[in-house]
């Protein structure tokens, strides 16, 4: 997916958003920059300020940042308040880690994407032995991983069926022994950078 960045790229999809969905206001726009998986350092002053002025429009309340450094994330901040941050992470990738901790600290929110994605075979295997020795789903582990690893992860797994709906929803449930937390912290090493194929969610 390429990012809409132009001034009157971003504009046109507040306004189409609001038609489609049938609002006044959209509660929270993100400005997606960077690659397909990983942020790219440059300003994003322009495309930012064209959110801004939607913001002040009013058709805009909150604005979020997407694939982005904490260096972007300040520049951001000079401009307009930043209310969430949404990044490449998961159990197996974790680049983020300091930056969820500065982020937690300001009272921002982090949501992860990609947080079921770009495992390898070998950490989709440990994966699968802790699910089993708790009586959970990789799936369902993996979101209680996110869910246990800061109070300022907020989580938006994609679904496609209600019973697929529910596995997720029960990953809220499932606590995790420290134990298992250190395991499962140790499948980091060796991440491999998912494929364009796979879907950002």
């Amino acid at each position: 997916m390429i990012p809409a960045l132009s001034r009157q790229e971003l504009i046109d999809g507040v306004h189409d958003n609001l038609t489609n969905l049938g609002l006044d206001i959209l509660d929270v726009v993100n400005l997606r920059v960077g690659g397909i998986a990983e942020p790219s350092e440059g300003s994003i002053a322009e495309p930012l300020a064209a959110l801004v002025e939607l913001k002040r429009q009013g058709l805009v309340r909150h604005i979020g940042l997407s694939n982005v450094t904490p260096t972007q994330l300040a520049e951001a901040q000079s401009l307009t308040k930043i209310v969430c941050i949404q990044n490449f992470y998961n159990i197996a990738h974790r680049n983020d880690d300091a930056f969820i901790e500065d982020l937690a600290r300001q009272h921002i929110a982090y949501v992860p994407f990609f947080p079921l994605g770009g495992f390898s075979p070998l950490q989709s295997g440990a994966l699968d032995a802790v699910a089993a020795s708790l009586r959970a789903t990789p799936m369902q582990v993996a979101l209680a991983w996110l869910l246990q690893r800061s109070p300022n992860v907020l989580l938006i797994p994609g679904t496609s069926s209600v019973q697929h709906l529910r596995e997720n929803l029960a990953a809220a449930e499932l606590t995790l022994p420290a134990e298992t937390l250190a395991g499962l912290n140790a499948i980091a090493a060796g991440s491999e950078q998912p494929t364009k194929s796979e879907e950002k969610i």
